[in-house]
């Protein structure tokens, strides 16, 4: 094999560095002995390449997607803000509360309003917070720290309730105890113990309660016959007509109420203790 003269080579220069170099007449491709560039060679001449550019998504603004093909051009679906920790209590406040007497310690804590259930603090014990409408006969036992609504064409009979707050606009047969309001707004007899932090019975309503009823307070604008016992005041309105034994701290009678019956009065207890 002969050696090739200088006379069958070509020079070349790196369009990258601008180093100059000599290669055989026949070369197509190359590499730069200075930067490495990677040369293609035609007509004796390296080509030029285009540069390939990236350009930087502007700051805060992120790339638009179509929602079907994933295109550029269609309008990004907002993505949901979760955990923000801090700023959502500075900006949205905390969530609003409220208090729950666990049915098996009767340990009193707090739960959020909107919760569906809830575990006591103190003996882990399983609370439902779920609300109850009944509209038609009901015969199974509701325990719950939600709030049970007995509409006009409701009947709860035989089966005991526990609940916060119980609205009473049809047939209540049962025992109940409440952690909240006990409103009654139909006529009937009540069937079974009451036992309530406040007891309200409306304008209107007729009821007797054959069981002992038990309240923190009482507020009567209607006819009531039973056995009332109250830690802490009976307001009689100028529409109620109480008969029956009353047990209070204090009673209020307003112009145009009645009571027939005992009265006796109780040590009351603070409504903060």
């Amino acid at each position: 094999m002969g050696v090739e003269t200088n006379a069958k080579r070509i020079e070349l220069t790196c369009p990258n560095c601008g180093n100059h170099q000599l290669e055989p007449g026949m070369v197509v491709s190359t590499l730069c002995r200075s930067c490495g560039f990677h040369m293609d060679i035609q007509d004796g001449k390296p080509l030029l390449r285009p540069k390939h550019a990236t350009k930087l998504a502007t700051a805060g603004k992120p790339p638009i997607q179509h929602a079907s093909t994933g295109g550029a051009d269609a309008e990004p679906k907002p993505a949901r803000r979760e955990g923000v920790g801090f700023f959502r209590k500075i900006f949205l406040g905390e969530p609003e509360k409220r208090s729950v007497d666990c049915f098996h310690c009767g340990n009193i804590f707090e739960v959020v309003r909107d919760a569906q259930s809830s575990q006591c603090a103190k003996c882990g014990g399983y609370i439902s917070l779920k609300d109850f409408e009944v509209d038609n006969d009901w015969r199974r036992h509701i325990q719950t720290r939600g709030d049970v609504m007995i509409l006009k064409s409701g009947n709860i009979i035989g089966v005991p309730v526990q609940c916060h707050d119980l609205t009473v606009f049809g047939k209540l047969a049962a025992s109940v105890e409440c952690s909240g309001i006990l409103r009654i707004r139909s006529s009937g007899k009540i069937v079974g113990n009451i036992r309530c932090r406040e007891l309200r019975v409306e304008r209107g309503a007729e009821v007797e309660f054959q069981g002992e009823v038990q309240a923190g307070t009482a507020s009567i604008d209607g006819n009531v016959k039973a056995q009332l016992t109250c830690t802490g005041t009976i307001t009689l309105e100028k529409k109620a007509h109480l008969q029956g034994l009353a047990r209070a701290g204090a009673l209020i009678v307003k112009a145009g109420a009645k009571h027939s019956g005992l009265m006796e009065v109780v040590n009351a207890i603070p409504e903060s203790a």
